[in-house]
């Protein structure tokens, strides 16, 4: 599957050191480093398409949109129960 990418040339982290999104060696964000990179994020002009391709795509790493792994990974779950529950009929309103 393609995606668009082109959003990408007009992101905001575009401008600062990817590290920030993406840390090199310790393999997990600090505190200190998502707060920044959600700064950044807060002022991105694509960070809804951001969020939607790492979403779609299953990135695993790094904060996307204003959103880090932990917090997609729960998204990722949420939506999978909604989807689950819907499937087998509990997601219909009683009548």
């Amino acid at each position: 599957m393609l995606f668009d990418v082109s959003w990408m040339n007009r992101a905001e982290c575009q401008k600062v050191d990817p590290e920030l999104f993406f840390p090199i060696g310790s393999g997990r964000l600090t505190p200190v480093q998502v707060s920044e990179a959600r700064a950044v994020c807060g002022r991105c002009p694509v960070r809804q398409d951001c969020l939607r391709y790492a979403l779609e795509t299953g990135q695993g790493h790094g904060v996307w949109g204003g959103i880090d792994e932990d917090e997609r990974r729960v998204m990722r779950s949420g939506a999978r129960r909604s989807f689950e529950a819907a499937r087998q009929g509990h997601g219909r309103p009683a009548r």
